[in-house]
């Protein structure tokens, strides 16, 4: 054969001389030889592109490589290869960390899910065991030795991910590099890598938690007033309202208000947990319940709820067959584990939430009605961010919370613009957000000004000021308004058409027509 493109066919630089195969593993980067470049004369009439992959934690794997006549080379083919190498790569390495934590990191947050995202692979214990090639090029220090742990490479604790996990699996939040480069972060791990985490709440003072949410809304004064009166009467409690509101705030509140505060508080996300996980991690299970169950078993984590409060997030979401088994835990207070014939005794609060209207699904039949009677013993709803009236006393006990060291406030015309915004995240997106523009202060700051806020919320709530601002003289007529509109569309946009067609409602081509016109009038 004329070109040794077969299997077994050797392409080491030291037999075959410059070649992108060999040259590729030899220098470990992509490359591309173009005909009489390669050493050897009868592989003239090629041009072949080749790019290494990489495992996880940097070993060289293979190569990838395109090969084909020089007359028919395509200029973008080097950057198809090195694209599908990297692809190979984070799949990969994905594949390959089934049992562990992933950080999915890019510097802004579209890019998360692209081929030029950042992944590190994190054990349960906090130490980075994987990273793909953007993650040693961007955020591992130069010339890396040993196994680095994620606090010395972010400012962030694997426990807070493990929180962080259990509450919303998909959600996308900031991180702060210990370089102090900020990096938007999504959090993924399998299925079988999901653990529920256990946290002992610290006691709460004799004047309640509660009181601490209290901060001038009606409603949310109501709901603590409510909560407040069942807490040494054992009766479960529903939580409902948007995503985002506070829910799990104000469970936690509850338990450290209650009799049972030294006891242990268990989330449970009934949302992020696979139908065939939950129940496993519910109930516990026995030596050899199942294939995969650990050898020593797992009480599971209504038995870790013992003496404590039990909190079923995303309660709407349970599986139909699982509503069964976790009614008869309530009524009869006893659990049997997985694989098991002896019961346990329980005994817990229970505390639910969810932001589904649970009526709704019973009709629907996708929700027991006697289920839904057993944990309905108190429902209190939880407004939406938008509606609440103590925007700024929150505001104030939230910036507390994440620097209790130093009096933090908002600039007035920042924080009216807080204000006005309708906030879809609720409770969760503000926190983030105050959270994010704290950490851009400096030392001897204490006041958040635009500028510390993130551009993209910045960039909105300026964009809403200016369109809510009073105009300073009305337009005379249809032309001078539809002059305007675009004006200040593409001036909110920054020049950008695309955007300020959607904007606008208009397509590209009207808004073109528009900018045309309005340049030929006089």
């Amino acid at each position: 054969e004329r070109v040794a493109l077969a299997a077994g066919a050797t392409w080491d630089e030291t037999l075959r001389g410059t070649n992108a195969i060999g040259t590729a593993l030899a220098e470990a980067a992509p490359v591309e030889v173009h005909g009489s470049e390669h050493y050897l004369e009868r592989n003239g009439f090629l041009t072949c592109a080749a790019s290494p992959i990489f495992s996880g934690t940097g070993q060289l794997l293979g190569v990838l490589d395109i090969s084909g006549e020089h007359g028919h080379w395509h200029p973008h083919t080097l950057g198809l290869v090195s694209t599908a190498a990297r692809t190979i790569e984070n799949r990969l390495l994905c594949a390959n960390s089934q049992r562990h934590l992933r950080l999915h990191l890019h510097a802004v947050p579209e890019g998360i899910g692209t081929f030029g995202e950042s992944i590190l692979v994190v054990s349960e214990d906090g130490w980075i065991v994987g990273a793909n090639r953007c993650a040693r090029e961007q955020l591992l220090p130069p010339g890396q030795t040993g196994t680095p742990r994620l606090e010395d490479v972010f400012d962030i604790r694997v426990d807070d991910l493990l929180i962080h996990l259990q509450r919303r699996s998909t959600l996308v939040r900031p991180l702060q590099h210990r370089n102090g480069r900020p990096w938007f972060a999504q959090l993924q791990a399998d299925a079988s890598t999901v653990r529920p985490v256990v946290k002992r709440a610290t006691v709460a003072p004799l004047d309640d938690a509660l009181a601490k949410l209290q901060n001038g809304d009606d409603r949310i004064s109501q709901a603590a007033d409510k909560a407040r009166r069942i807490l040494h009467k054992n009766i479960p409690l529903l939580i409902q309202g948007e995503s985002g509101v506070g829910k799990e705030w104000f469970a936690r509140a509850v338990h450290d208000s209650s009799p049972k505060r030294q006891g242990p508080f268990v989330a449970v996300n009934c949302a992020a947990m696979p139908e065939q996980l939950i129940e496993a991690e519910l109930f516990g299970y026995t030596q050899g319940a199942f294939t995969g169950a650990r050898r020593e078993g797992r009480p599971g984590l209504l038995r870790e709820a013992d003496g404590g409060t039990l909190f079923l997030d995303e309660i709407g979401d349970m599986p139909l067959g699982l509503q069964t088994r976790l009614l008869r835990v309530l009524q009869e207070r006893v659990v049997t584990p997985l694989g098991g014939s002896k019961p346990v005794a329980v005994d817990f609060n229970l505390v639910c939430a969810t932001h589904r209207s649970l009526r709704d699904e019973v009709q629907r039949g996708t929700f027991r009605s006697d289920l839904f009677y057993r944990i309905n013993g108190l429902t209190v709803e939880l407004p939406p961010l938008r509606e609440r009236t103590d925007f700024e006393a929150l505001t104030e006990r939230l910036l507390n919370d994440e620097d209790p060291q130093r009096c933090i406030v908002v600039a007035p015309d920042v924080l009216a613009a807080l204000t006005r915004h309708d906030w879809p995240g609720n409770l969760r997106q503000y926190a983030c957000v105050l959270r994010t523009a704290c950490a851009m202060l400096d030392d001897d700051e204490t006041t958040i000004e635009w500028h510390h806020l993130a551009d993209d919320i910045r960039e909105e709530l300026q964009r809403r000021q200016r369109y809510s601002s009073p105009a300073p003289t009305l337009p005379q007529n249809l032309s001078e308004l539809s002059r305007t509109a675009v004006q200040q569309a593409l001036e909110s946009c920054r020049g950008n058409v695309s955007q300020a067609a959607r904007l606008l409602g208009i397509s590209r081509q009207t808004l073109y027509r528009k900018i045309e016109a309005m340049r030929t009038a006089p």
